[in-house]
């Protein structure tokens, strides 16, 4: 009897404490308690974004400051928009723009495209032990280090390289690929889709998977052949998943991954090759330039936040698929 009274006290505790609370606040205890080793499984991921990714955030007052690690933050003196201006009105300000915004075109419009058309072929594929066997190949180059791509890339297409050897044998001429400022995009996009292929097609390969097989059968009775039931089942029951991840894509308009393109760019091909993390990297890390390079990089953030919410809002307008 004293046990059972000590349980009912404890729980009126509770519930008269919660009560006082507002009704979310209440609905978020009770969730708390009801999964608390959940919550504790995500804290080390959260910890690893407001570390890294919200935390550096203070350091934006760089680009509107002449930063100096010797005076700090703080200390540093205030200069306004100087930074930016700089860059806007610098010789490299639109080459940088085009150059970035025609590698992120290529990819959205060759490199996009590929995985679903890659899954969709996965999908017919009747033997299981030979999907398997492709699914796994294709997955390997996404594992591969950056720098060994690059190393590849460079034997391939290196006047004695593979390429160059199989055009001679054509009876063509060797091409200095990577000393052609017209080739570098080519190039860069082209192996850029080989590696991620596979891996990017995991998404679309689990989305066919929850389609509602009953649909197949049923367009099977109908007499549908295995095209009709792709654009009228397959297509349709992904393209949700195929919207929001054009709008993510579409979101990173203005960015292009640094690593692979200074591994294999040089002056020669900067014309079409240099992008704007590429000479973020060279004005911050080489040259020092801390306040204008993290200007030009708040920029493009700030761009990239634009397109993203105008992708996500014309997506809800056109097919009520969003991101929010």
């Amino acid at each position: 009897m004293q046990l059972s009274k000590r349980n009912d006290i404890g729980t009126s505790g509770r519930a008269g404490g919660d009560a006082a609370l507002p009704p979310y606040r209440v609905q978020l205890l009770r969730d708390l308690r009801r999964n608390k080793y959940i919550y504790f499984m995500v804290l080390p991921v959260v910890a690893y974004y407001v570390i890294f990714h919200y935390i550096p955030i203070y350091g934006i007052q760089i680009a509107f400051r002449d930063y100096s690690p010797s005076t700090g933050f703080l200390n540093s003196p205030f200069v306004g928009f100087k930074h930016f201006i700089s860059f806007f009105d610098s010789y490299y300000f639109w080459r940088l723009i085009k150059n970035t915004l025609m590698i992120n075109l290529y990819e959205l419009i060759f490199g996009f495209p590929m995985p679903i058309i890659f899954a969709l072929l996965l999908n017919e594929i009747r033997r299981s032990w030979f999907k398997r066997t492709v699914q796994t190949i294709s997955y390997l180059p996404h594992f591969i280090s950056v720098v060994i791509i690059a190393g590849m890339i460079t034997d391939f297409v290196a006047r004695d390289g593979l390429i160059n050897q199989f055009i001679t044998m054509l009876g063509g001429e060797a091409i200095p690929f990577l000393q052609k400022a017209e080739w570098f995009r080519t190039i860069y996009v082209g192996s850029g889709i080989w590696q991620g292929l596979g891996w990017s097609t995991i998404i679309y390969l689990a989305a066919i998977s929850n389609i509602d097989p009953t649909l197949y059968e049923a367009s099977t009775v109908d007499g549908a052949g295995r095209w009709r039931q792709v654009l009228h089942i397959t297509i349709p029951g992904i393209l949700p998943i195929c919207i929001i991840m054009l709008i993510l894509q579409i979101g990173y308009m203005m960015s292009v991954g640094h690593e692979k393109i200074i591994l294999l760019y040089n002056p020669l091909t900067y014309e079409t090759a240099d992008v704007i993390s590429t000479y973020v990297f060279r004005k911050g890390i080489l040259e020092a330039s801390y306040s204008f390079s993290t200007a030009i990089s708040l920029f493009n953030s700030v761009i990239n936040f634009a397109l993203l919410i105008i992708a996500n809002n014309i997506s809800r307008r056109v097919s009520d698929t969003s991101l929010w």
